[in-house]
């Protein structure tokens, strides 16, 4: 009895969901792209899509906060479930929200979902005239040229982060406007923000969510808070708390386009962190007040399912879902000239809506770079064939994984503090290490039964592949190393942290850096800082001064990969056949060459070589005379090696022949 009606619970839950389904598939679609507000000196005309609702309108107000409306305007049906109103005359400086009618209903007052303006905390939409926005010299603001993914050296900032200590000299601190700050230093006289990432070398700056988002409040701006920013509130505005006045609605738009264009003129590029994969509100949040239900998933029992782990997750494989999230990258790209898009929790978006997204940007910007997580939080009704997750990553066009492979082998795994990797001296690692030298592609030499996750080569490419050992989640690599190497005295730690960013940036796929870690940054061993303080969270650019031979360390890898395409082949075909790992080294230690020529590297020859013991090895050198590049985690320098090397512990060498 008790198991026939769980079956048959489980069947009207099916039927329930498969029903909800259906119904939103009837839906009509609308594929105009004037969508949210046009505006225009004679008139503003807003159309929102909202099909179940029976009326809507826009609610006017002269500010941000007065409670009383200016006027409200009853919005017209118009094409495949949209709704329409005018507003006639220069109605610029004037802030809006919009509400609808179902089931004899009115849904709260909510911004548009493609409002590109808003007032303070995001609450009311703006309208205002983006031309005015545009800082001196936008139109010919350029990116600079990139072709080839795996050119990439990427740096993932937090804005608030990189100016908001005491000591990072930036007056604007905490700002767009600090990054884009020249000539600013430390105590001691070394670059900090800008001058400091294009003395590093790296090619694109990632930014944590740059998006208004909903954790902040923007009215209380001399008031401490902090948040990285996955709880996204208006996808298509920049958040307010980084901009000079939050009460300015284009004050945030004009200083994050200043901080592009500094950049570009930089010769540094732009990459957004952006969160489509849930919303900071669910029930309450303008997707579900418009359409209720249609723009996330459900579960088996109807509510809403969550794979994002915070409450809800979005529907990209429903079609105006799917719109949204590809008419708010083109904006990005095309308003704020943008160069790529890390996405959050990738793994809840379907392929199809990944692939059309890779396809629209590339016709519009060829070099965009385009990466995202590809996982999720929690299980999702969507089935694992069709979604963007790792084991999917040859189905994606061009869109590049994080590799939890070889993150966890360099230096343990995120989910167990205590546990080392291959740069801390945990025996069995190679193979996931070499796993992640060739950037998850086939190699003939690889025994992938041996690989600590994945059992097969996953990418097609190496330029799907993003290799790094850290990110702002979890504990940065220097904690990591304290908490699991605690007994290792500090200056083989540091040996340690040199080796896992040598590992790094001399693997093939895009290399990915996390702010800080060239000079040994500490998050004070709080693994989850999202909203921990800014004396948590912010860089300590005195380190700098304390690590300078780290950072002059890992500045010199950066300008190594750079030069030399050997580090940065494009094709797996390059790979399999011009590295090989040498079959005679000691236990604990990984060696291959590379052959330089093959990829037009001025290295003809190169030979790679980690230790990951905290011992002493030999290692014997392919035949010929080889000149150090880099020696046991310096810049090499001096005699030539014929016959062997001897390796420090937890260390990296690269050698090579012209």
């Amino acid at each position: 009895m008790k198991h026939s009606l769980m079956l048959i619970g489980f069947l009207l839950q099916l039927f329930y969901t498969r029903a909800q389904e259906a119904g939103f598939s009837k839906y009509p679609v609308y594929t105009g792209n004037d969508l949210g507000l046009s505006y225009s000196t004679a008139k503003s005309v807003f159309r929102i899509w909202s099909p179940v609702a029976t009326a809507a309108q826009i609610v006017l107000y002269a500010d941000a906060g007065t409670q009383k409306p200016q006027q409200t305007i009853e919005m017209k049906t118009g094409k495949n479930g949209t709704w329409v109103a005018e507003a006639a005359g220069n109605r610029e400086g004037i802030y809006y929200t919009i509400r609808v009618l179902i089931d004899n209903t009115w849904s709260d007052e909510v911004t548009d979902p493609y409002t590109k303006a808003v007032g303070v905390n995001g609450k009311r939409g703006l309208v205002l005239n983006l031309q005015d926005t545009n800082p001196d010299g936008w139109k010919l603001d350029k990116s600079p040229v990139f072709k080839n993914a795996t050119d990439a050296v990427v740096y993932e900032l937090h804005v608030r982060d990189a100016s908001i200590a005491a000591n990072s000299g930036i007056s604007h601190k905490g700002k767009f406007l600090g990054l884009t700050e020249k000539g600013t230093v430390n105590n001691d006289g070394l670059a900090t923000g800008l001058g400091h990432l294009k003395e590093l070398g790296v090619t694109h700056i990632h930014l944590l969510p740059t998006f208004d988002y909903n954790s902040i409040d923007e009215t209380e701006p001399e008031k401490p808070q902090y948040n990285w920013g996955y709880d996204p509130l208006n996808y298509n505005v920049p958040e307010g708390s980084y901009s000079s006045n939050a009460f300015d609605g284009a004050a945030r738009i004009k200083e994050f386009k200043q901080l592009v264009q500094v950049f570009h003129q930089n010769g540094l590029r732009v990459i957004m962190d952006v969160v489509y994969n849930h919303t900071a509100h669910t029930e309450k949040s303008n997707f579900n007040q418009l359409v209720p239900g249609y723009y996330f998933r459900q579960a088996k029992d109807g509510g809403f399912s969550n794979a994002s782990g915070c409450g809800n997750e979005t529907a990209s494989d429903r079609t105006m879902m799917r719109k949204f999230i590809m008419e708010s990258l083109l904006y990005w790209v095309q308003e704020y000239h943008v160069d790529g898009f890390r996405f959050d929790l990738m793994g809840i978006h379907d392929i199809k809506t990944m692939n059309s997204i890779a396809a629209a940007l590339r016709k519009i910007k060829p070099g965009i770079l385009l990466y995202g997580e590809g996982w999720t939080s929690g299980a999702s009704p969507l089935p694992d064939s069709v979604r963007a997750i790792k084991s999917n990553a040859a189905k994606l066009n061009g869109i590049a994984v994080f590799s939890d492979d070889i993150r966890d082998g360099i230096k343990g795994s995120v989910f167990d503090g205590a546990d080392r990797g291959f740069a801390s001296g945990k025996q069995g690692m190679e193979e996931s290490i070499r796993f992640g030298i060739v950037a998850s592609c086939y190699h003939p030499q690889l025994d992938y039964t041996k690989v600590n996750y994945s059992k097969r080569p996953y990418s097609l490419a190496p330029g799907s592949t993003v290799t790094y050992c850290e990110c702002h989640d979890n504990n940065v690599l220097w904690d990591k190393l304290a908490i699991s190497a605690k007994d290792i005295p500090e200056a083989e730690r540091k040996e340690m942290h040199k080796l896992a960013l040598s590992i790094v940036l001399t693997s093939q796929g895009i290399s990915f850096l996390h702010a800080g870690t060239e000079f040994l940054r500490s998050k004070k061993g709080v693994e989850n800082s999202y909203n921990a303080p800014d004396s948590i969270n912010a860089i300590d650019w005195n380190l700098k001064t304390v690590n300078k031979d780290v950072f002059d360390y890992v500045k010199f890898l950066v300008q190594m990969r750079r030069i030399h395409p050997a580090f940065r082949m494009s094709t797996a075909r390059q790979i399999a056949k011009h590295i090989r790992f040498m079959g005679s080294m000691p236990e604990g230690v990984i060696g291959y060459t590379i052959n330089g020529a093959a990829v037009k590297d001025t290295w003809k020859k190169i030979f790679v070589c980690f230790n990951g013991t905290g011992t002493e090895k030999s290692a014997v050198l392919p035949a010929g005379n080889w000149k150090p590049a880099v020696q046991n985690n310096r810049a090499g320098k001096g005699r030539t090696f014929a016959a062997s090397l001897i390796l420090k512990p937890y260390s990296c060498s690269v050698l090579y022949k012209d």
